[in-house]
């Protein structure tokens, strides 16, 4: 099993995206010390393989000579096994030099776009697009990979063709997202999606994707129907992440994910101190994750898909709730998702067992792939 850690060198960002709710301007930047600090606390914390993802904010703030210092250190650490590196970035600030360090640490780099121009800056301020696919022709030309994560909102949902055609057009491989409330304030929720436009957008860009798996890569949908085959979350929405996944703030201090990042009620330690997993778990932010889960487990009994989504995310549920005793709002939608999944699967299994109709050849139609065909891609 791989430990995620990640690292928040910063809240802040030079974007002024509308549904943001996870930056924080003028806030705190990280020191090189923090670095050495993790890799201290890493000695002995788990025998697993890590995997560190630069995370913010905008993480590419602290600059070049930060990680220049940093990838070193936590790669060539012998306090724990390095397993990659990622980073989530708008590439605003990303350069040539930035971009061949990235490239020789193979760090894999994604980054938010929401489609066509027009579109995506409806819903992340005039010049976002541009100033974006400046920077992602920078890392590509210098070797670094970059993928996609897309937000779709109430307002690009009914863009949805738009959006995907841009994405299939240019060959880029993308992850979804869907426009939720935050903790951190309002200006999130006039972009947020119901649960049956989030539920039926799934479905019908499933669609779109079964004619188009040799294209372009969505994520998503590779994770919901393996999740499905293998009866266990795969994609850290539908998994108990409790305690595989930490995040560390600018300051060293670790929270549960780094959705949490920032808000004091759960701080769960701080690496300074050097705290173990025992240490952690007694932490009120712990315990309220503990009732999540124990919610989970008896709101959920019942549910089909309990096994493989674990009530959806702990933040969205607390975000809609106010309370730890709850489920991912979007639940409506991933009982549609997960569904439309499950009743395709068994139609593909009952194609195969039966032998074809004479006469009833379709070699001259567009091949279309099935969700058996994503169950068991590798």
């Amino acid at each position: 099993m791989t430990f995620h850690v990640m690292i928040i060198p910063t809240l802040d960002c030079p974007s002024n995206c509308e549904y943001c709710w996870g930056s924080k301007k003028d806030s705190g930047m990280m020191e090189i010390e923090v670095i050495e600090q993790i890799v201290n606390w890493l000695d002995g914390f788990r025998d697993d393989y890590v995997h560190f993802t630069f995370h913010g904010g905008e993480p590419l703030l602290v600059g070049y000579d930060f990680y220049k210092k940093a990838l070193p250190m936590l790669k060539n650490a012998t306090t724990h096994k390095e397993a990659g590196f990622s980073l989530q970035s708008n590439l605003w600030l990303i350069d040539e030099k930035l971009a061949k360090l990235f490239a020789e640490y193979n760090v894999a780099i994604s980054t938010s776009i929401d489609g066509p121009l027009e579109i995506n800056d409806h819903q992340r301020g005039k010049g976002y697009f541009d100033k974006t696919m400046k920077g992602y022709k920078i890392a590509t030309d210098n070797g670094v990979r970059v993928s996609f994560i897309c937000t779709f909102t109430s307002y690009s949902k009914d863009y949805e063709k738009e959006v995907y055609n841009f994405f299939l057009e240019n060959g880029y491989n993308i992850k979804l997202h869907a426009a939720l409330p935050s903790m951190r304030g309002n200006n999130a929720d006039p972009w947020a999606l119901s649960q049956e436009d989030h539920g039926k957008l799934l479905i019908s860009l499933l669609d779109r994707y079964l004619n188009d798996l040799d294209k372009i890569e969505i994520k998503d949908f590779d994770h919901i129907c393996k999740s499905s085959f293998m009866r266990r979350g795969t994609l850290c929405t539908f998994a108990d992440c409790m305690g595989d996944t930490l995040a560390i703030g600018h300051d060293g201090n670790i929270y549960p994910c780094y959705r949490f990042n920032g808000m004091e009620e759960w701080v769960m330690g701080n690496v300074s101190d050097n705290p173990s997993m025992e240490d952690l778990t007694k932490s009120k932010a712990w315990k309220k994750l503990e009732e999540f889960k124990s919610f989970v487990d008896e709101d959920c009994a019942d549910c089909t898909y309990i096994k493989f989504c674990r009530g959806g995310c702990p933040y969205n549920g607390i975000v809609a709730t106010g309370t730890a005793k709850s489920v991912d709002p979007q639940c409506i939608a991933y009982k549609m998702i997960f569904k439309e999944v499950s009743d395709r699967a068994n139609k593909d299994f009952l194609k195969s067992s039966m032998p074809p109709l004479m006469g009833n050849s379709n070699q001259n139609q567009k091949k279309k792939y099935s969700v058996m065909d994503l169950m068991l891609k590798r």
